[in-house]
């Protein structure tokens, strides 16, 4: 049933896919209630991420499901073995999404209605570029033209590329990594921009945001996509979105020109907005505009414009 799945679901994708120009997406999503898996593609590599079925399920047991789950992704989608990248999904420490999983540097391209992005499947949970984000990135783009533009938990920056190449002024990335600020530069490098308008910077973004209202920064256009918690030895605390939210969102909005906009999202689950703790802004859930035709669970992440006044 697996595979006769994966093998329809690709059928039906593809097509849109090209049109595109997308070579990476969500396969498949739990759509058989005894498969509970993630299937994503990325351009001729699949990305499975599997949970347990049961909690008192053997690891034996676990483990022949698992190579059940391969031989199905073998072969519904027509790949090899040293084609398919298994990860575990579930329950996990905050932050476990940016620990490294391998050494093996197993890193491609891969392009999204024409941006080019750099992934990397073997060495972490996630893989440099988070798909349920795609139709987010590309409002962004839309808008983006002639402003000034700033990415805050930033990842790989993806929302910066985006930005850059929908015409903006200038961009501002912030992450608190290193490694992925280096890795976003590179996916600049790769679509072309220029680093005199395309800077980084890595900062705490509650320690930065202060900062540059006292420097007198202001911005057009941000973005703020904060992890749901982080206890991350570089920060001064450890990291909760919903304790932390409003302090940020009135952040952004200090830094934001009258009539700027706020892109924020969460892909906590449990996520409460405080409005009463915000600063004098409009806001509004978009959440199913943001949303993929490609993810199932239309759940996977929360996201609300939000405009300075």
């Amino acid at each position: 049933m697996l595979a006769n799945r994966l093998r329809k679901n690709q059928r039906l994708l593809r097509k849109w896919a090209r049109k595109n120009a997308i070579t990476c997406y969500r396969l498949y999503e739990k759509d058989i209630p005894d498969q509970p898996v993630i299937v994503d593609w990325y351009d001729g590599r699949a990305v499975i991420y599997v949970t347990r079925r049961k909690k008192d399920e053997t690891e034996a047991a676990h483990l022949a499901w698992m190579e059940e789950v391969k031989q199905a992704v073998m072969e519904g989608l027509d790949l090899p073995g040293e084609q398919l990248y298994f990860k575990g999904r579930g329950r996990r420490k905050a932050g476990a999404q940016y620990e490294k999983l391998a050494d093996r540097h197993e890193e491609f391209v891969v392009t999204e209605f024409g941006h080019r992005f750099i992934v990397n499947l073997s060495d972490y949970l996630d893989t440099g570029l988070f798909l349920d984000h795609r139709n987010t990135r590309r409002i962004v783009g839309e808008e983006a033209a002639g402003k000034d533009f700033l990415n805050l938990f930033a990842y790989t920056g993806t929302f910066t590329v985006y930005a850059a190449k929908g015409g903006a002024r200038s961009t501002t990335t912030v992450d608190l990594s290193a490694t992925y600020l280096d890795w976003a530069e590179r996916n600049f490098e790769l679509n072309g921009l220029e680093p005199q308008t395309n800077g980084t910077e890595r900062a705490d973004v509650l320690r930065w945001l202060p900062h540059a209202q006292r420097k007198g920064w202001k911005y057009d256009l941000i973005v703020c996509d904060p992890p749901t918690f982080s206890a991350s030895k570089r920060m001064q605390d450890t990291f909760d979105v919903q304790r932390q939210h409003p302090e940020i969102i009135n952040g952004c909005l200090r830094l934001l020109r009258s009539g700027g906009t706020l892109y924020f999202s969460t892909n906590y689950r449990g996520f409460d907005l405080e409005e009463a703790a915000l600063l004098p802004s409009s806001r509004e859930e978009i959440t199913p505009d943001t949303i993929p035709p490609d993810f199932r669970n239309k759940r996977i992440h929360r996201c609300w414009r939000i405009q300075s006044k």
